[in-house]
């Protein structure tokens, strides 16, 4: 890792890393010793020490959270667009999760070659990119309708580009103005991902009823370019980025690292599973695709709540109780009551809750990776984290979509998707169960604040 961070006000140098940092690039990471490990930590530790707690650390806040309002609210918005697509017959709710999974998991395929290009030019650069990716998709996905093909570019892949370089972007800057209120200005972020998730579902419904699909997607597009440009030129870090290696595999060492890990790459199997398939189940109860709307809304709305107030928690309670809860609340509430939800009462019960608990683990984790890392190792803890989601994010939707599909397809009823809910289910319990091995790792006094 680089030796020198800089500030507006002074140059801290840490000569004791530059060894270590030269050292990296030299023999390889897998043959650092413990003091070179030790180093960068401490590098890590000098640069949280700068973190002035706000200041300009607000207004960046600001504009990464107008690029989550867009690329979640889009993403979490998907479903309702894909059950448009059923209905309108271009193919099958299994096939068209796998585009709407293809765009999100980019931000797993593409984390390690985003955390270079951030480092590389910097996060007001990329969040620019990430946002014109986002906005070209939505734009092209509107000529591509009739073509599932064409759709696996324009809304999977391009898309996909955009939201992982939006991802990144957001993931990293709020660490670096913000140490003790780090969980909230993270909150903040990424509550305005579920804000985005209510209002965009009801536009795009109410866009899909009054100009049909190609229009809709065309005006969100645009929509996207014309804010979230202005909101991405106000982002710029703090510090200069230091160089580092792509993949610090020495930090596989750290057991807290790895059943991280393994906790986010299982956690992602079930995440997008209610967003992109509540807009069939309400259809399958016989209600109307209004009101499938809405219930994504209430549920992204729901999650909006969770990313907050997640973030307070995790300055509170700490960030591995939080995470814990949020990802236990997950389990128990597919498992419990998403299953005899057959009427609006318990569907819209589970719908907050399990939204809640959604929105939590996406504006927890960074927190997490942040205050046991370093602010300064954030980029690279994050890249290979986010590199582990890829299966989750690509296949978590697809998989309960073939479950339905041999349980009785979207117009079984409720019978039909109680297996794909409890495959959902049993893996957010799993990564529950991971999640409370880091924190009993880490001290096994339960009430302590970690």
């Amino acid at each position: 890792m680089a030796s020198q961070i800089q500030t507006s006000a002074t140059s801290v140098e840490m000569s004791s890393t530059t060894g270590a940092g030269e050292r990296l690039h030299r023999v390889g990471p897998s043959e650092l010793s413990g003091s070179d490990v030790q180093d960068m930590m401490q590098a890590s530790r000098e640069a949280d020490s700068q973190v002035p707690d706000g200041g300009y650390g607000w207004v960046a806040v600001g504009g990464c959270a107008v690029l989550t309002w867009w690329f979640v609210g889009t993403s979490y918005s998907w479903g309702i667009l894909q059950a448009a697509l059923v209905k309108e017959g271009v193919s099958s709710a299994s096939t068209l999760a796998f585009v709407g999974s293809l765009a999100v998991a980019c931000i797993s395929f593409l984390g390690i070659l985003n955390a270079t290009l951030i480092r590389k030019f910097g996060t007001r650069v990329c969040g620019v990119l990430g946002v014109v990716f986002l906005g070209l998709g939505e734009i092209l996905s509107g000529f591509a309708l009739r073509s599932i093909g064409g759709l696996f570019v324009t809304a999977g892949a391009v898309m996909g580009v955009g939201i992982s370089l939006c991802f990144m972007v957001v993931s990293v800057v709020p660490a670096q103005y913000f140490r003790t209120k780090r969980g909230i200005a993270n909150g903040i972020v990424y509550a305005a991902g579920g804000l985005g998730g209510a209002v965009i579902s009801f536009i795009i419904d109410a866009l899909i009823q009054s100009t049909g699909l190609a229009w809709t997607f065309r005006t969100i597009g645009l929509i996207t370019l014309a804010t979230g440009i202005p909101a991405a030129l106000l982002i710029k870090e703090r510090v200069s980025i230091p160089r580092s290696a792509y993949v610090e595999w020495h930090l596989f060492r750290d057991i807290r690292f790895t059943l991280l890990f393994l906790a986010g790459a299982i956690a992602t199997f079930p995440l997008f599973v209610p967003p992109f398939f509540l807009p069939l189940y309400t259809s399958s109860l016989g209600m109307k695709s209004s009101l499938g709307a809405g219930v994504v809304a209430a549920f992204n709305f729901s999650s909006a709540l969770g990313r907050l107030m997640c973030g307070f928690f995790s300055d509170t309670l700490g960030p591995l109780n939080t995470l814990f809860l949020s990802l236990l609340l997950s389990a128990v509430s597919m498992l419990v009551l998403w299953p005899v939800s057959n009427s609006i009462g318990p569907l819209v019960a589970f719908v907050i809750i399990n939204g809640m608990a959604n929105g939590g683990f996406f504006s927890t984790m960074p927190t997490v990776v942040g205050n046991v890392f370093g602010s300064a190792r954030v980029s690279v803890a994050m890249g290979m984290i986010v590199t582990g989601w890829a299966g989750g994010y690509l296949l978590g939707a697809p998989i309960a979509g073939y479950i339905l599909d041999a349980s009785g397809g979207e117009e079984g009823g409720i019978k039909a998707y109680r297996p794909a809910i409890f495959y959902a289910g049993s893996l957010a319990f799993a990564a529950a169960g991971l999640a409370g091995a880091i924190r009993l790792k880490a001290d096994i006094n339960l009430k302590k604040r970690l």
